[in-house]
């Protein structure tokens, strides 16, 4: 990885073929993706390997016993919490290499007090329709990644 990596933190992931995409996603894009606390399935799982496809050779994937845990491994990182509840905009975030881009269970997102704690890291993508409660977990993924890397010139091949 380099130094202008960012890191995508999934808490408590449920769905294999979501966090399959998204370890694909994070070796596209060589951003570290840590895996938080109980997993809803195995590492293993047949599911999980399909969706990354052959490129779990080239994912940095880390795993954590709690979020707690690797809050302590990086000290000096900057966290940014999505949620369909929060007040600002994926768009509105400054993201800077290196930052943490931390995204809940596909049931019951982030805990209620860990977002009340960071009120102003919290960010959501907009939804227009009424009707549909959330993204996908691999596409919000893919929605706040890319943003972040846009912002900061990674998408700009010199």
């Amino acid at each position: 990885m380099t130094d202008s990596s960012f890191h995508i933190v999934l808490v408590e992931p449920e769905i294999p073929p979501n966090t399959g995409n998204i370890a694909r996603l994070c070796g596209a894009t060589e951003t570290v993706l840590h895996l938080v606390g109980k997993l809803g399935f195995s590492l293993d799982d047949r599911y999980l390997k399909r969706a990354g496809l052959d490129y779990w050779d080239v994912i940095d994937i880390r795993t954590w016993e709690t979020l707690e845990e690797l809050e302590e491994a990086f000290p000096e990182g900057r966290w940014w919490y999505t949620s369909k509840k929060a007040g600002r905009c994926h768009v509105e975030a400054d993201f800077k290499a290196g930052d943490l881009i931390v995204f809940g269970k596909e049931t019951t997102g982030l805990p209620e007090e860990l977002l009340a704690r960071n009120p102003e890291r919290c960010i959501r993508i907009p939804i227009f329709s009424s009707r549909v409660r959330s993204l996908n977990l691999s596409t919000a993924a893919g929605i706040v990644l890319y943003e972040a890397l846009r912002q900061t010139g990674r998408l700009v091949r010199g």
